[in-house]
This record gives C-alpha cells, sequence and structure tokens, in this order.
C-alpha cells in the first residue's frame, strides 16, 4: 500500500460481509475501514476524509438513507449504497438522499469493485493554477467548468460525483439537448430503463441545488423528445 491508494469506508451491520468486502477491496488497491452501523460510522467520520463509502441501507437503528444524508450536509464524497430492496422505489430514495450509485445484494465483488472504480473515475480531476477559468452563469450562481467548482455568491454549493459529472456533460455543449441515453452511457451505467429513470432522478436533485423553482427550471430545461439541456445566461 501506499498513500495515493483510494480509501474507502465500508459501512455494514454484518461482520461476515465486512470482513470479505475489506480483504477482497485490499486485494485491489485500497485502503478500507469497516464500521458496524452508522453510529460507528458517524464517529470515524468525524476524524477522517474517504474518497468513496460503501453503505449498506437496512441496518439496526439509523439506516444507510438516513446516513447518507447526514454525509450530504457537509460532504461530497460519494456514496455507494448496498440494498436487499430491489422495488425501484427504495433505490430512487436513496439517490435522492444523496447517493451516486447503488448496487442489490446478493452481488459479485467483481462488480462492486468495477462500480467503485468507475465512481472514483467521474471524480473532476485537480487542475493546475495556471489555467484559466471558464464559467457558466446560472442566474445568481456561477460554475466554473476547468474546476468542476459550482459557487453562489461567495459560498460554495457541494455537488456529489454523480452531479459533477452531469454539470460537466452538459457544460461542454450549453444550449445542446442531451439525451438520456446519452447521459446513462456518459455517467458509465448500464443500458435500460431502470438506469435512465435513476438519471432523471439525480437531474431532479441537481435542479434543486441551481433552480429558483425545481418545478420550473429556468436554467437545466427538460426538451420534450430530446432529453436535458443546460441553458446558462
Amino acid at each position: 500500500m501506499n498513500e495515493v491508494d483510494p480509501h474507502l469506508l465500508i459501512v455494514d451491520d454484518d461482520e461476515r460481509i465486512r470482513s470479505l468486502l475489506r480483504k477482497f477491496l485490499m486485494r485491489n488497491g485500497f485502503l478500507v475501514t469497516a464500521a458496524r452501523d452508522a453510529a460507528h460510522a458517524r464517529r470515524i467520520l468525524t476524524g477522517l476524509d474517504f474518497d468513496l463509502i460503501v453503505l449498506d441501507v437496512m441496518m439496526p437503528g439509523e439506516d444507510g438513507t438516513s446516513l447518507t444524508r447526514f454525509i450530504r450536509e457537509s460532504s461530497n464524497t460519494p456514496v455507494m449504497l448496498l440494498t436487499a430492496k430491489g422495488e425501484t422505489e427504495d433505490r430512487i430514495l436513496g439517490l435522492e438522499a444523496g447517493a451516486d450509485d447503488y448496487l442489490a445484494k446478493p452481488f459479485e465483488p467483481k462488480e462492486l469493485l468495477l462500480r467503485i472504480n468507475a465512481i472514483l473515475r467521474r471524480m473532476p480531476e485537480p487542475e493546475g493554477d495556471q489555467s484559466v477559468p471558464k464559467v457558466l452563469h446560472l442566474g445568481s450562481i456561477r460554475y466554473d467548468i476547468d474546476r468542476g467548482e459550482m459557487w453562489q455568491g461567495d459560498e460554495p454549493l457541494r455537488l456529489t460525483a454523480t452531479e459533477s459529472q452531469l454539470m460537466r456533460i452538459f457544460s461542454k455543449t450549453p444550449g445542446e439537448a442531451v439525451t438520456r441515453t446519452q447521459l446513462v452511457e456518459e455517467l458509465g451505467r448500464d443500458k435500460g430503463q431502470a438506469q435512465e429513470r435513476a438519471v432523471d432522478v439525480q437531474i431532479t436533485r441537481l435542479r434543486r441545488k441551481i433552480e429558483e423553482d425545481p418545478k420550473q427550471p429556468r436554467y437545466l430545461q427538460t426538451v420534450r423528445g430530446a432529453g436535458y439541456m443546460l441553458a446558462p445566461d
């Protein structure tokens, strides 16, 4: 191991699963810290920063969806949810809480590894100080394309990894519609209607951050029959 290995936090009340995931992910080049429940995870998060959090939804005490909301209050660290629930509405609740992706149990460890790597690849790359910023204005909000940063006045607006990737996709072609299928592909997701619905959820969350009235979007518009379009000032 070395200091550049990504550091993951695994949160699962099943000791066997925690142990297996920890060993598997360490063999594949990650630093791994494990927490037995949400309360344990909260204590760990007060002192450590992570590159990604793998979080079980169904746990005694505070559940994973609630913990995801807590994480999103102060951090844009990517969150991967593990859930035994197959219903779309349960997965949507997790995405609305701020999760970047989900994986239904039982799952193959290799699929988890692929999804983790895909999320980490989507995280914004740090920009050098010499770069000339390109900025899009969305009313009182400005988005720095080069740095992948969003600001409202002097206050930064936190974006999740998926929201950051969506902004990078839309900012490449402002004023042009991007189809849901294109968004699924560029986000590195599997094709299918379920993933397109998941993209819709992520769009809704992003609108809540950039629109004065998310129900009547001005800047992240729906183009009937074509997809979504970013329309900066």
